[in-house]
């Protein structure tokens, strides 16, 4: 196992990279360690690191992986060979010491229907997105930091169709997804006098490798103009994240992204490109230490009168944590085929199990 790299610098803490119930391990410059453990953040009581420790692991830890960690140079984001992810900030940067953050790479992804049985996901929602996910309409999950969108990913890209060509493009790769045709691309920092690889120049890229589906790991800048081109020129099925606390303001900070890249676009007019292109929006939450989908919404296009999206609620989770309101729970994305039987018989038996 990859941990086992990285072990000798970090005994203290060695006991928690064999525990799958933790996602995440941080340091804080103090020495206190938090984890994650099934979506529950706590301080692991009884265990510190001290500052020069934490400070020679960091660095040993960069060397080990081929990077490098200092004053000159104070950040390190670096991928153990599993797809973990290493990082950390030092001082200056990083007030009163070294702050390091590990986040442990799942081996196998959750399933839709794993994640109805967790609560997670509603199954009516579970059902209309397993069905546009068929139907290759193109669905953007929204959240914040740690909310889950990269899970709720992963499950969604599990439902599509072995027969199908997907190009898969994330900043730094993490997804963990499995399919017979399967191409990944990561964008490349310029390092040694290597020229940096955007997430934009692999959109442009990946439409030369016939895709079926187009998915970019999160939209975060110009790539967004690139990646809506494509859906609303054929490459439908897409399937992506981006940082927003709402449904509709997905689409707004979608729109920033469009504005990003340097073309002379009004706003109103990438609005309108994404209501054209972007079929569903799903917004995903942390609550009570949980990651709980709360809403998903239909964008049925951009009203250019009233300078906004025309949205429709599919679904929407009440305040408390069993509430849920389905809205229409029998209408789906136009032109989508039923689920499949198996995804379907997944979701209904994990259910009644419950």
């Amino acid at each position: 196992m990859s941990f086992n790299l990285i072990l000798p610098f970090v005994r203290p803490i060695a006991h928690f990279f064999s525990d799958d119930d933790v996602s995440e391990i941080m340091v804080n410059p103090s020495g206190r360690v938090f984890i994650e453990r099934l979506g529950v953040l706590t301080e692991v009581p009884d265990v510190t690191l001290s500052p020069k420790y934490l400070n020679v692991a960091v660095k040993n830890i960069a060397r080990l992986l081929g990077d490098d960690i200092s004053e000159s140079r104070p950040i390190l984001d670096a991928r153990l060979p599993d797809g973990s992810r290493v990082a950390a900030i030092c001082a200056p940067c990083s007030v009163g010491g070294t702050t390091l953050t590990i986040r442990k790479f799942r081996r196998r992804p959750f399933t839709v229907a794993e994640l109805v049985h967790s609560g997670s996901l509603d199954s009516d929602a579970a059902d209309w997105l397993v069905k546009a996910v068929l139907g290759k309409k193109n669905v953007l999950i929204s959240g914040g930091t740690g909310a889950g969108k990269t899970t709720l990913l992963s499950a969604l890209l599990g439902e599509i169709p072995e027969q199908e060509r997907i190009v898969l493009i994330e900043d730094t790769a993490e997804i963990c997804l499995e399919k017979a045709n399967l191409v990944r691309f990561e964008a490349q920092r310029a390092v040694g006098g290597a020229p940096e690889v955007s997430i934009r120049d692999l959109v442009k890229a990946s439409l030369r490798h016939r895709p079926d589906r187009i998915i970019v790991g999160e939209v975060r800048g110009g790539e967004a103009f690139d990646l809506l081109q494509a859906l609303n020129t054929g490459h439908s099925g897409a399937v992506s994240t981006i940082h927003a606390s709402s449904a509709a303001r997905a689409l707004t900070r979608l729109a920033h992204c469009i504005l990003q890249s340097g073309v002379a676009l009004p706003y109103a007019a990438a609005c309108g490109q994404i209501g054209d292109a972007i079929d569903a929006v799903v917004q995903i939450e942390r609550r009570h230490g949980r990651r709980l989908v709360t809403e998903v919404v239909a964008v049925e296009g951009f009203d250019y009168e009233r300078n906004a999206f025309a949205l429709r609620t599919v679904y929407r989770r009440g305040d408390d944590l069993g509430g849920s309101e389905v809205s229409e729970p029998g209408s789906f994305p136009p032109n989508c085929p039923p689920a499949t039987a198996a995804a379907s018989n997944r979701i209904s038996k994990l259910e009644r199990s419950a």
